[in-house]
């Protein structure tokens, strides 16, 4: 029985808390030209999962890898037993490997290779991935200037030259820790309210 992206996702899932502990998941998430299958958000790492199910081919990974990399600290591929075997060869030595099996009518996890930190991240694409109103509060927390009539890159440009890496980290996972996606609207309603509010001023 070959395993689709829907039969690996909800185990997945699952074996990824039992492994990693206190984590957040968020599917589908776009970054550049392709769109993350899964990232796993940690108390200090953002970690991109790309799953490779047995009805996969590879003929976009090689851009895929190199998207995953510019965003995230560290990086999985997550492979059906298909890909098990060669999926070494695909992917850059930094990339973490977790297979996936059918065993006796469930899908079996083994982590083949834990992920390396990720060589190629930038600040500046990871940041992009926070709404407006998030970046906003971790000027806040940073006591840094609102910046409310600059753009989303100069922003990020200016939290990433004045908050420290290892507490940047921190502040971005909980951002995304407590994003809540039933409220974004009026979330940013308020935002864009407040930010022509200081331009009138």
């Amino acid at each position: 029985m070959m395993l689709h992206d829907k039969d690996i996702r909800e185990p997945l899932f699952e074996f990824l808390e039992e492994t990693y502990g206190k984590i957040r998941i968020i599917e589908e998430k776009q970054m550049g030209r392709s769109r993350a299958d899964v990232v796993m958000v940690r108390p200090e790492i953002l970690a991109g999962l790309e799953i490779k199910s047995d009805a996969d081919s590879y003929v976009r990974l090689n851009r895929q890898v190199k998207d995953y990399d510019l965003y995230f600290d560290q990086n999985y591929v997550v492979a059906g037993s298909v890909h098990g075997h060669h999926i070494k060869e695909h992917v850059p030595p930094w990339w973490g490997i977790i297979t996936a099996e059918l065993v006796k009518g469930s899908v079996d996890f083994y982590l083949l290779r834990e992920a390396k930190d990720n060589p190629n991240r930038s600040w500046l694409q990871k940041l992009s991935l926070l709404w407006r109103p998030e970046l906003a509060h971790i000027q806040e927390l940073n006591h840094m200037y609102a910046y409310r009539d600059k753009s989303k890159l100069y922003v990020i440009r200016k939290i990433v030259e004045t908050v420290p890496e290892k507490l940047l980290s921190r502040q971005v996972s909980e951002e995304l820790f407590q994003r809540d996606y039933t409220t974004i609207e009026a979330i940013m309603k308020n935002y864009k309210r407040k930010a022509l509010r200081k331009k009138k001023y």
